[in-house]
């Protein structure tokens, strides 16, 4: 676990400087490698309800009964409605945020690329859970060639009101520091991001148990459920292939649920100010349908003991068309020991591979 960085500490750090003064990308390089190997706890915990868990199971296409019906969720071992197995985005962007306005600070959201998700299960997210998340910097690196970016490795550890783990969480991002943005896209840009008047204070609900920064990380421990049987499996066996539809509508509603108003997912006012081919889908979006068309074959989405992606390319949504995402998967090992298997998974739109290398860890009964 990182040590603990508290916020009279995150001040401490920052480059001193004048109030109109921007940092140089070599200054903020310099004070992002200085927060590696520390960590902070959100402010606030976050409750998950019922509507949410369906909300989000329809933003990303997925009709496992376990997300749906109360009475269902308990012939699979569950006494609650359980979470899809990408739900963590929705309480990650309010960390994420947190991460880049007050403590790893110089970036603008919209500069921020995600390349990686790992997803680790302790236990499934449910009805009720009152999530407390860990952050940290776990390594950040400045590349200055053949293009100026920072490549960094972010770590959400997330424990509910029990103390319990339920999810460590790594996300790999590349960033580009001190962007100078065209004048006519700043202008775009501020066109299409979300305004509000005013947001209402949240009082601090969660206080740092400093403790916890010294425990070794959780381990993965995520249990079969109503997995389908092991002894039913084979190497080389092969999923269904599955087409998933994505429409501007999809993108919207993804953007609502997720709490993520980055119009790249949305404006062709942007998109065309910057020179982008389209609009794109989010990243975890691909990845949560990546986890419905798992869940289809599994039996049981609380299965997932870990869930990895590589993002290499968007996904493209077109204003007058819908965009076809299809997924191929088949087994890529089984393991009798542990009675778990590892399922690999292809994303394409056409001909052109959404995700570099796509797997999940999966639990079988």
């Amino acid at each position: 676990m990182p040590a603990q960085i508290n916020d009279v500490e995150i001040i401490g750090r920052a480059p001193a400087r004048s109030a109109d003064a921007k940092l140089s990308p070599e200054e903020i390089a310099e004070h992002s490698k200085s927060l590696v190997g520390f960590g902070y706890t959100v402010d606030d915990y976050y409750e998950i309800g019922r509507e949410e868990i369906r909300k989000h199971a329809l933003a990303v296409q997925d009709p496992h009964p376990t997300h749906w019906d109360e009475a269902e969720a308990r012939t699979f071992g569950h006494d609650t409605l359980i979470a899809a197995p990408t739900y963590v985005s929705v309480l990650g962007i309010a960390a994420q945020r947190k991460l880049f306005t007050d403590v790893v600070t110089g970036y603008d959201l919209w500069q921020i690329m995600q390349t990686d998700q790992r997803l680790i299960y302790h236990q499934p997210m449910k009805v009720g859970d009152q999530l407390v998340c860990d952050v940290s910097l776990e390594s950040f690196r400045h590349v200055t060639s053949p293009e100026m970016i920072d490549l960094m490795v972010t770590k959400n550890i997330i424990w509910n009101q029990h103390d319990e783990p339920v999810m460590t969480t790594y996300t790999s991002l590349a960033a580009r520091p001190g962007m100078e943005i065209d004048p006519s896209q700043a202008q775009s840009l501020d066109h299409v991001m979300m305004k509000t008047d005013r947001v209402g204070a949240v009082a601090r609900t969660v206080e740092a148990d400093p403790g916890r920064y010294e425990l070794p990380d959780p381990v993965q421990r995520s249990g079969a459920f109503g997995a389908v049987d092991f002894d039913t499996l084979t190497v080389g066996q092969e999923l269904p292939a599955k087409r998933f539809l994505l429409t501007r509508g999809n993108l919207t509603n993804y953007a609502g649920v997720a709490g993520d108003p980055n119009p790249i997912h949305f404006s062709d006012h942007l998109v065309k100010a910057s020179g982008m081919e389209d609009v794109v889908a989010h990243g975890m979006q691909t990845m949560g349908l990546g986890a419905t068309y798992i869940s289809e074959h599994i039996g049981d989405p609380a299965a997932f003991c870990e869930y990895n992606v590589r993002f290499t390319s968007p996904v493209y949504v077109p204003a007058d068309d819908s965009a076809a995402v299809d997924y191929t998967g088949k087994i890529k090992s089984l393991d009798p020991q542990t009675r778990r298997g590892t399922i690999a998974i292809v994303a394409k739109q056409g001909d052109r591979k959404i995700f570099g290398r796509a797997q999940a860890v999966i639990q079988f009964n």
